[in-house]
């Protein structure tokens, strides 16, 4: 996932009650779900009207009410309209999050909650799949792989399920246990996960033999920007020969943690990306200052869990000369998300654009191929590290 952090903007109402149901939120979805709502620059789809005439919402929810045999209630109706509207756009990155999905969400992002440790995602057959397997918790122990396809959660199947409603039925109080169906290259099996309170600092460092550095970043979080700096300062003053920046199965994150990672090694004003609509220029990230390991051989380790603002990150080392890639295909998502402050506490991530890296190239659906492809070898050990490590001995 990539995310601009941006002031919260005004909520635009829903002016009426309407129908949970996924025709009347389809119809609802493709007429207003492909808007940009409040934000700056061209709108790809200028020609939707401002407003909507919920006559035949409020018909099929009248017919609802007094025809349902069950309990509903207005917060319901309306969360189910608003989770629905975004998920018409047909983009598995925009999401409608009510209030205590924010908070949910925020935990995730700073890699503070109850769960099994795994970034899920949507692929085109509107399947949920893992993004990434966060390493050292749960799901990384029980197997999971990026790519795996989840069909059922305790099973329940996940056909038509939001990557948000699948992510809060693995979640749950630690201790307990999850039992996932997953598919991988035609196999199917069942994994069952036990839960674990997971917190924890998104950048790691040691230093290897050879005084070689490693630095590990899990995902791109809040406190990204201030431990980077503090592993980079590590590295000079250990005097290391190189560095290997460990970015496999990092899901992403912040734009600004992305940011404030590649500015460690690359000087100001060099190109880390640009975000467009269409073929008008959003946005050009470029380096902030820092760059104490401009210089200093570099490798970055990839794999397909790789995504995001991780695929930025290397990419943008890479196409400045300044990192060499070791591993597998990265993941492939080139698209960025807003998020937009609504009434009572919710909020709207909405794709507003497609990053590009350096080079001009778009990664969408692509990903980053390697200069070195490597792949994990099933006996255990990490040739893909130590195929980094060869390469720097020779530098």
């Amino acid at each position: 996932m990539v995310f601009k952090v941006t002031k919260k903007v005004k909520n635009i109402g829903l002016a009426a009650i309407g129908l949970v149901l996924l025709v009347v939120v389809y119809i609802i979805g493709v007429n207003v779900g492909n808007g940009n709502l409040a934000i700056s620059g061209s709108s790809l789809s200028s020609g939707l009207p401002n407003t909507l005439n919920y006559a035949s919402v409020n018909q099929e929810y009248r017919a609802l009410i007094n025809n349902y045999d069950g309990k509903l209630t207005t917060t319901q109706l309306l969360n189910g309209i608003k989770h629905g509207l975004a998920a018409a756009v047909n983009d598995p990155y925009t999401e409608y999050f009510t209030a205590s999905e924010v908070k949910q969400f925020n935990n995730e992002l700073n890699n503070s909650f109850s769960g099994i440790g795994a970034e899920l995602s949507q692929n085109a057959q509107k399947q949920i799949l893992v993004m990434a397997p966060i390493r050292g918790f749960p799901a990384a122990a029980a197997g999971l792989k990026a790519n795996d396809i989840i069909l059922y959660i305790n099973g329940r199947s996940t056909q038509n399920m939001s990557v948000t409603q699948a992510a809060d039925l693995i979640r749950g109080k630690a201790g307990t246990s999850v039992t996932l169906t997953v598919s991988y290259a035609g196999k199917q099996q069942n994994v069952t996960i036990k839960r674990a309170n997971i917190t924890v600092p998104s950048v790691s460092y040691k230093f290897l033999s050879g005084n070689i550095g490693y630095i590990s970043i899990i995902t791109f979080a809040n406190d990204t920007a201030g431990l980077i700096q503090q592993a980079a300062q590590a590295m000079v003053s250990h005097h290391v020969k190189g560095v290997i920046l460990d970015l496999r199965d990092n899901p992403g994150g912040l734009v600004s943690a992305a940011v404030a990672t590649t500015s460690e090694w690359l000087k100001p004003g060099q190109e880390i990306m640009q975000e467009r609509r269409g073929n008008v220029v959003l946005q050009t990230y470029t380096a902030t200052g820092g760059d104490i390991l401009h210089g200093i051989p570099t490798v970055v380790l990839v794999n397909g869990g790789s995504a995001s603002a991780s695929e930025i990150t290397a990419g943008a080392l890479h196409d400045n000369h300044d990192a060499y890639l070791i591993g597998t295909k990265t993941f492939g998502k080139g698209v960025v998300q807003q998020l937009i402050g609504l009434s009572g506490g919710a909020e709207l991530k909405v794709t507003v654009a497609s990053w590009y890296r350096p080079d001009g190239q778009d990664i969408e659906h692509i990903g980053i191929t390697p200069d070195e492809v490597v792949k994990l070898a099933n006996n255990g050990t990490d040739n893909q590290l130590a195929a980094a490590e060869a390469y720097l001995a020779n530098k």
